[in-house]
Order: C-alpha cells, then sequence, then structure tokens
C-alpha cells in the first residue's frame, strides 16, 4: 500500500508539479525534474543531467515561489527578455527575432493535457517556428468546458480558476518548454467562441448592431476590464510576444447586423483607444491589431482595397500604440477565384510596400487555400521572402494527439505532409535571410 501511495503521488512527463495556488502533488517521477516554466505553473520534464531521481517544487498559494530543491538538471530553452521592434524587424535581446510559425486557436480551448499541449508545441516547432497565434478568449453564457469569461444577465466574470487563466498558464507554459512565443488575440469579430456580440447582446441588448462594440461606452469599459484581467496576468510573462485588440475586426460581424454609422474611422478610433489602453496595463508587449489588412481606396474595383469592411491598414499601422501590422490572406474566401495564387502574391507586396513606408513589422499571421495547397504555399512563401515582408503565421496547425486529430477546417497542416516540410524550408529560409 506504500508503494502505491508513493507511485499515486508522482507526476507524470509534462504534468504541473508546482505554482502559485498549486495544491497537488511536488514531486515527479523517476527520471523527471521540476522546471520552472512561470510563477504559476512548474512542470515535470526529462532530466538529462542528475544526481536524483525526482524533484520537488513545495506547494505556495502566495505571489512568489521559490526555486525547485534539485538544481543539477538542465532545462528547456530559456525565454528571457521581451520581444520589440526596430524598424521592420522584431528584435530580442538585441538580436533579430523572426517571427515564423503557425496558428493554434484550440490549443487552450479543448481541455487538452498538458502532455498534448507539449506534443501540438512540439509538432510546431519541429518546422523550425518560433511564433505561435492563439486565442487569449471564449465568451459564454452557459459555462462548460475552457472559457475565460461567463455572461449573466448583463455581468461579466473572468474565470480565473483551472478551467480559464490556469488553463491558459498551462498553454504559456508549454509554448516556453518548447521555445515558442506566444501572440495572444483577446477577443473574436466572429461568433466563434462568442466574442464580440456577447458584448453588444449582453449589454445593448439582443441583436443589436455588431458595430456598436467599438462605440458602445458600457461595451468598450467591460472588454477593457477584460483586457486588465487577462492582459495584467501576464506583464511579466517573456513567453508571451504580443496581444492583438481582436481576430479580423469588421463593420459587420456574424450577425451581419451593423448601425449604418461603421466606418474606417469608427474602428481605427477604436483601436487608438484600446492599444493605448493595453500599452497602460502593460508596457512589456507588442501590441498588434489582428485584422485582415483590407485598405481603402474607395475607387478601386477590387474589393479587399475598398474599405467597405471598415478596415483601413494604412491608417491603423500609423497608430503609434500599435507596434506591428497583421493582414491575412484567403483569396477564396474574398471572391478572388480568377487566379488566387497571384492575387495572394499581389496582397503580399502591397503590404510589404506598407511596411515599408510606415518603417513597422508587418506579418502575414494567417493564409490559406485548400487546393492546390503546396503550389501556392511555395509562391506565396517566396514572395514573403523577396518583397522584405517581416513573417508570417500559417493557418493553421495540425496534431494527432491521444485525443485525435486536432480541428481541421480544410486548412490544417499536419506533420509528415508536403506543406509541413515546406514550412520547414521556409523557416529556415526567413531565420538566414535575418
Amino acid at each position: 500500500m506504500a508503494l502505491a501511495s508513493s507511485a499515486q503521488s508522482t507526476v507524470s512527463e509534462w504534468g504541473q508539479c508546482g505554482g502559485i495556488n498549486y495544491t497537488g502533488s511536488t514531486t515527479c517521477a523517476a527520471g523527471l525534474t521540476c522546471v520552472e516554466l512561470n510563477s504559476y505553473y512548474y512542470q515535470c520534464q526529462v532530466a538529462t543531467v542528475s544526481t536524483s531521481t525526482t524533484s520537488s517544487k513545495p506547494t505556495t498559494s502566495s505571489s512568489t515561489t521559490s526555486a525547485p530543491t534539485t538544481s543539477t538538471s538542465s532545462a528547456p530553452p530559456t525565454t528571457t527578455g521581451y520581444v520589440k521592434t526596430s524598424g521592420q524587424k522584431f528584435t530580442l535581446n538585441g538580436a533579430t527575432y523572426t517571427v515564423v510559425g503557425a496558428n493554434s486557436y484550440w490549443v487552450g480551448l479543448m481541455g487538452l493535457s498538458t502532455a498534448d499541449m507539449n506534443q501540438a508545441f512540439k509538432d510546431i516547432a519541429a518546422t523550425g517556428a518560433t511564433t505561435v497565434r492563439t486565442w487569449g478568449f471564449n465568451e459564454v453564457t452557459s459555462p462548460s468546458g475552457d472559457y475565460y469569461q461567463s455572461w449573466s444577465n448583463g455581468v461579466p466574470t473572468v474565470n480565473t480558476g483551472a478551467t480559464g487563466l490556469e488553463n491558459f498558464d498551462n498553454v504559456v507554459a508549454a509554448a516556453k518548454a518548447n521555445g515558442l512565443r506566444l501572440i495572444v488575440t483577446l477577443t473574436n469579430n466572429w461568433s466563434d467562441y462568442g466574442g464580440m456580440d456577447v458584448y453588444v447582446n449582453q449589454l445593448v441588448g439582443s441583436g443589436q448592431p455588431h458595430d456598436l462594440f467599438y462605440t458602445n461606452s458600457a461595451c468598450i469599459s467591460a472588454y477593457k476590464n477584460y483586457i486588465k484581467a487577462f492582459v495584467g496576468r501576464y506583464v511579466n510573462e517573456p513567453g508571451i510576444l504580443g496581444w492583438e485588440l481582436a481576430n479580423e475586426p469588421r463593420c459587420a460581424g456574424s450577425t451581419g447586423t451593423t448601425s449604418g454609422n461603421c466606418t474606417v474611422s469608427t474602428i481605427t478610433t477604436w483601436a487608438e483607444t484600446i492599444s493605448s489602453y493595453i500599452k497602460s496595463v502593460d508596457s512589456n508587449h507588442l501590441v498588434g491589431m489582428g485584422d485582415e489588412g483590407w485598405f481603402n481606396d474607395p475607387g478601386n474595383s477590387d474589393y479587399p482595397y475598398q474599405g467597405a469592411e471598415g478596415i483601413d491598414f494604412v491608417a491603423n499601422l500609423a497608430i503609434s500604440t500599435l507596434d506591428f501590422g497583421t493582414f491575412h490572406l484567403y483569396p477564396g474566401s474574398w471572391g478572388e477565384t480568377t487566379n488566387p495564387t497571384t492575387w495572394g502574391q499581389q496582397w503580399i507586396t502591397d503590404h510589404a510596400t506598407a511596411q515599408a513606408n510606415a518603417n513597422k513589422p508587418v506579418i502575414m499571421e494567417e493564409f490559406g487555400v485548400t487546393s492546390p495547397q503546396l503550389s501556392t504555399y511555395t509562391a506565396w512563401y517566396s514572395t514573403v521572402e523577396s518583397t522584405g515582408l517581416t513573417g508570417a503565421l500559417i493557418w493553421q496547425a495540425g496534431s494527432n494527439l491521444s485525443t485525435g486529430a486536432t480541428p481541421n477546417d480544410g486548412y490544417a497542416i499536419y506533420p509528415g505532409t508536403d506543406v509541413y516540410t515546406l514550412d520547414t524550408q521556409f523557416s529556415a529560409t526567413l531565420k538566414a535571410r535575418g
């Protein structure tokens, strides 16, 4: 019985073994050591050099934690310093930091074990990736699974527990364990995982215009409160590269309802307000928009260039409290079906030109076609390299976990595929470019 009790009290690889408010076992299984990944999360990892078979981390409920008791084993890649910008480049500790990698929106929203989180990030890191973009939101009115904020009769409550921010602590820790940094998006233009319309429905009225999220004082105040709770938790976390205001902000959302008063200036003003607020909460991390990169040229015959969606990429890139620019690329979804590959190359080139004019980094942070992927992505990657565009994050990463394959919307790239190999080659090329 004593042996059984001892076995049950040890923590397996990738399991939590310490951190603020942690109450579980602090003893790692044989061959593992307890490594601090952030103040909320210590994790059992393989010890490459060790003089003992177990290591422990004292439990604490205070705001500080003491060091693991064993210091003779090597830790995962050290994550120190904050990513900054210098002209059109990102930098880290004085050297160029190449933003290349993938999107994994689902990693903190599927109830994954820490082992599966680590596997997902390991698959991404194996391509040479440095950066992963993920969701830092899930607005719910009937709490279940992993979520970050629940609403009841117009009152929001941030979930700081095991299915909320404690779960996101695990996401950050797993990314760091695999040498990756996160770009975290804080709300969604679309109804997936709640997003802006939950704020509007709860605070203004069910079915009210989507774009009131950008102008209604109650919505703005509630969003700031969420930012304060979420962003404020990670002010001193180097595993975060930066924050994004929203995923694909537009005048219209999933409901399709608008006030009729939303213009490019509406969202630009909102972006100035929210990015400035994030900076007031967290001066360590970068801030980006998270938009699709629509241009504002009303006389242009090409819809993505007309400004009709409420986004003026050039104006937003000029906002002083936005450190880098973002754009997406989905020609099939945008009606650009005649020659999507060539159209995409021009879209990349035009954003690289805007990047040079603003002298700020710009990343193609989402892109995808369902077919033909290999030839299209080869052409787009080549254009990213040749134009000097700062970086790129593919949509989206795929993994085969203990629970099965991760979500596939037709774009997912799994290990062992031709595009996964291409991603690996592009990562090396972009890093070599510097």
